[in-house]
């Protein structure tokens, strides 16, 4: 049975008096068969560490000198740095683990049927106006590849709104209830940036495609800090089983911004949370002139803003260049327009915030290339790790421009292992030449932050690192690997989840290495990812997860 073992909240004074003792001593942990990275992404083996306080003093013999407090013995484990996770939604993912899980769900039919399971047996409110929220559902993996209609969910849930996101969260399902609450019928246009489907009618569905889902969930009552609080909490305790010791949330609110200020300040965030603002905010511009944020012991860092290009290639709302070779009237969705390109670059840059810029289609990354170029004239002093989120179709004459212009790339593994069973029938076989690039781009002298768009796709890294060194899927398909020639050794595979994703946060003098003076975060895992099958990777146990010096998570 597992047992959680996370840091004492500031309201105990018993606890936090312990916390401090433990924090003062010298920890070595011993017979360990550990992994690095040095700065240059070398890997390094050790079987001794020791760490003072919150940072890591010593590596193997060096060990021998010190005067250690506490010895601990790692039976031969496997020790490696802390992941880090550069894309993700924390608190989206504690509200999916509170809420309804349609992945996998196999039909229409079977997700509706979750819906009302849930209900009648998991549902808190279970008030007759309280809404139904859920998400994950694709129907790509459904057999007719059709998307889902209202009826499907009325004739289940007629009396209460129901809102169902996509497993990219690009298009939210709503049943007729929803549409009625949002006043939305026949005779409403679609937003700018975003599709309300129709039938032949002229008749919503009940499919919103992205700013088209604004106009329901925008009603939706907004979480108070007693939800935040559970959403943290769930998310917390999945992140750490699974090894992540650091996260980026990949936009947040102003609420949100100043929930995790308050937790950063009382010393109650048990992993490390590097914040990007959301550019839609409302109070974007107040947010910005507060400038960076950091707490005393880096567990929060607010230094960039989170924008949206277009939207996800399954819903066909990626931006392209050319038709969608399956829908050969549809370009899709620029979500933030193009003439607003330029002022919310030069808002964000001439803030000194990074910018980490949405882009999935081929025109979107060309219209962020070309903006942040046109920018970097404009503010020479903010030129540096600026990202583009996803990169997943480049045009390959745009490639070299990521090196050019310094912009990192922020992939996430995992998404061409779940698009590569329609990302052709999208594209076409020619423009998959620049999608899910990172083997290109890494040898063209790119630094690719890795992670998982979770809760879009599951928020096990060691799903990543396996997706990223065997280009298969969870079942070891293809054989050798969709696209096999954009594999990634395991060591830049590791280096994506460590040392570039730190450095993609302008934190890799503090994370990402077990070099002495970097922060004591790692992890204890039952395998050794260097030595074993490949196709074993992803099935890789955290045994043990330490943050800042302190154990977070045993397993």
């Amino acid at each position: 049975m597992r047992q959680r073992i996370l840091a004492c909240f500031a309201t105990s004074l018993i606890c936090a008096s312990l916390s401090l003792n433990a924090l003062a001593q010298v920890t070595a942990i011993k017979n360990v068969k550990g992994y690095t990275l040095d700065q240059n992404g070398k890997l390094i083996q050790f079987s001794n560490i020791a760490f003072e306080n919150d940072k890591v003093i010593a590596l193997d013999s060096s060990v021998d000198s010190l005067t250690v407090e506490r010895t601990i013995d790692a039976s031969g484990n496997v020790m490696i740095p802390g992941l880090i996770d550069a894309h993700g939604h924390i608190l989206g993912l504690g509200q999916g683990l509170l809420e309804i899980d349609l992945r996998g769900a196999s039909s229409e039919q079977a997700a509706a049927k979750r819906v009302v399971d849930f209900i009648s047996t998991k549902d808190e409110t279970n008030k007759d106006n309280s809404w139904v929220i859920g998400r994950g559902w694709n129907q790509v993996l459904w057999p007719n590849k059709a998307f889902p209609s209202k009826q499907s969910l009325d004739e289940l849930v007629p009396d209460r709104p129901v809102v169902l996101s996509r497993v990219d969260g690009h298009a939210v399902w709503v049943n007729s209830k929803a549409l009625a609450l949002a006043g939305i019928d026949a005779n409403t246009p679609s937003p700018s940036g975003g599709e309300i489907v129709k039938d032949e009618n002229g008749q919503p569905t009940g499919l919103l495609i992205d700013n088209a889902e604004y106009l329901v969930t925008k009603l939706i009552p907004a979480p108070d800090t007693y939800q935040l609080k559970k959403q943290l909490k769930a998310a917390s305790e999945h992140l750490l089983s699974l090894g992540i010791t650091s996260a980026h949330d990949a936009g947040i609110s102003q609420q949100v911004y100043n929930f995790y200020k308050d937790k950063a300040q009382k010393g109650a965030l048990d992993f490390r949370i590097y914040a990007m603002l959301s550019a839609t905010d409302p109070k974007i511009k107040s947010m910005l002139a507060k400038g960076h944020y950091s707490d005393e012991q880096d567990f929060l860092s607010v230094r960039s803003v989170k924008a949206y290009g277009d939207g996800a290639l399954g819903s066909r709302g990626a931006a392209l260049l050319a038709p969608y070779s399956d829908d050969h009237d549809n370009h899709g969705l620029l979500v933030t327009p193009q003439e607003e390109l330029p002022s919310l670059f030069r808002q964000v840059l001439g803030a000194n915030f990074q910018l980490n810029f949405h882009a999935i289609g081929d025109r979107a990354n060309r219209l962020a290339l070309s903006e942040f170029a046109k920018t970097f004239k404009v503010f020479p002093e903010n030129t540096q790790r600026h990202r583009i989120e996803h990169a997943q179709v480049i045009a390959v004459d745009d490639i070299d421009l990521f090196i050019q212009h310094g912009i990192i790339p922020s992939m996430q593994p995992t998404h061409a292992t779940s698009d590569m069973n329609m990302a052709e029938d999208r594209i076409g076989k020619a423009r998959l030449k620049g999608a899910y690039a990172w083997k290109t781009l890494l040898d063209k002298g790119a630094r690719i932050a890795f992670g998982s768009d979770f809760p879009v796709e599951l928020a096990n890294p060691f799903h990543g690192l396996h997706a990223a060194i065997t280009r298969q899927s969870g079942a070891n398909q293809p054989e050798n690997g969709w696209i096999p020639e954009e594999r990634v050794t395991r060591v830049q595979a590791l280096k994506g989840f460590t040392l570039d994703a730190a450095y993609s946060a302008f934190q890799d003098d503090l994370l990402g290495t077990l070099s002495p003076g970097m922060k004591a975060d790692f992890i204890i895992i039952d395998r050794d990812v260097f030595e074993i099958p490949a196709n074993e990777i992803r099935d890789t146990q955290v045994l043990e997860t330490w943050v800042n010096g302190e154990l977070k998570f045993k397993d």
